[in-house]
């Protein structure tokens, strides 16, 4: 494998990455998701039922099983060297399409869809294989990679041509065993820069709190009232929130833990259980409470209803239920007030099933809600988190 500073590389080379940064491309790469993200989300508000989030939330479990795959690809290589730029600028071409393809991925979009995801998958098992030629572990992991890939991606492309139902089973099969595979071959042989690699997933988390953003614009296409103003206000409310809950400490502790887990089997096995596998449910539940803000914003003034209203309270105690686990999965500590917090938001939205208040109402007590949490989090364990934001944080920067 090629080194840096060599002065003449192969043509297929692939450089390994140095620093930890994030680099230009990466970014420039994850700005091509924000559109499947915002795609999925329409496709939410366009078929409003739980068919139609069931289908959003497969389709987005698609992508973001693709999308992590390139966040341990370019942890491995540097992107913006040798051949793996021109690759990479292949798989943003393959992945727009798709992505341009969410809408009719279980209609007649379904085969075009396929095959430009299967496209972006191909060349990123193509980019591991090479960087992989003389590294004898991650290439057995890559080939592991590869055979679940492959099932995925065939599941998915006999889904195409399967009726409703059925269809449905399939996605679900494919990205079950799609995002099994690592789990089922192991974790020794993959690598990893571990401060690049918690920076890129804290930054897609950035990247989807913005399309709950955009989806706040979206919403508010009846003109822009009192009403409008106040959810509008609210919305960044929950996105700032949201924020605060990930940023604030956690990320922080999370990053440290990972930069201090023995390189190899025990690295990998966190990366792969608190990045890969449960920052899904963060960006569903992100997702989710996006809908929520969309609908709210279209009119303030009428109920919610019972699959928008489950969006946005439901998505939000997914995001926290998340954190829970995150938080377990990292330091084997368990989070009582977030727990407490998920349970609360699932009593509210028995509440508006039953009482069915104004749109603008459920946001303003889920924004509150949040906030509540936030300033009891920030008093009550004051101390620690001065402790983690500034020494801690200090500490991993050193290092």
């Amino acid at each position: 494998m090629s080194a840096p500073g060599t002065s003449q590389q192969p043509r297929l080379a692939a450089v390994l990455r140095e620093g930890e940064r994030v680099t230009p491309l990466e970014l420039f790469f994850d700005l091509v998701f924000v559109l499947a993200l915002t795609q999925c989300t329409a496709l939410m508000a366009a078929t409003l039922s739980w068919e139609g989030l069931l289908k959003a939330l497969l389709v987005l479990g698609v992508l973001w099983w693709a999308w992590t795959g390139y966040a341990w690809l370019t942890s491995v290589v540097d992107p913006e060297e040798g051949a793996v730029r021109i690759v990479m600028f292949a798989a943003m071409a393959a992945l727009l399409v798709a992505a341009l393809c969410v809408p009719g991925a279980f209609g007649g979009d379904a085969v075009l869809f396929v095959c430009a995801y299967g496209v972006v998958r191909a060349a990123h098992i193509g980019l591991f294989l090479l960087a992989s030629r003389e590294d004898e572990g991650l290439r057995s992991s890559v080939l592991g990679l590869a055979a679940s890939t492959a099932i995925g991606v065939g599941l998915l492309l006999g889904a195409a041509f399967a009726a409703t139902g059925l269809q449905i089973a399939l996605w679900a099969l494919a990205l079950l065993l799609d995002m099994g595979g690592p789990f089922l071959f192991g974790a020794e042989g993959w690598k990893l820069v571990p401060g690049h690699f918690a920076e890129r997933h804290g930054a897609i988390i950035i990247i989807a709190l913005g399309e709950s953003i955009v989806a706040i614009g979206a919403g508010a296409s009846g003109g822009v009232g009192a009403g409008v103003v106040a959810a509008a206000v609210l919305g960044v409310v929950v996105a700032a929130a949201m924020w605060w809950l990930y940023f604030d400490v956690v990320a922080i502790v999370a990053t440290r833990r990972l930069a201090k887990a023995e390189e190899g089997r025990e690295r990998n096995e966190i990366a792969r259980d608190s990045y890969s596998y449960l920052h899904f449910p963060m960006i569903a539940g992100i997702a989710l409470v996006a809908l929520g803000l969309k609908r709210t914003l279209g009119d303030v003034g009428t109920p919610l209803g019972l699959v928008s209203a489950t969006a946005m309270l439901g998505g939000g105690a997914v995001y926290l239920l998340a954190h829970i686990a995150f938080r377990w999965r990292n330091v084997r500590s368990f989070n009582p007030h977030r727990s407490v917090a998920a349970a609360a938001l699932m009593v509210l939205l028995a509440i508006d099933t039953e009482l069915r208040p104004p749109a603008l109402a459920t946001l303003a007590i889920f924004a509150a809600m949040l906030s509540a949490l936030i300033a009891y989090e920030a008093l009550r364990f004051a101390g620690p988190r001065d402790r983690v934001r500034h020494e801690l944080a200090r500490e991993g920067a050193a290092s």
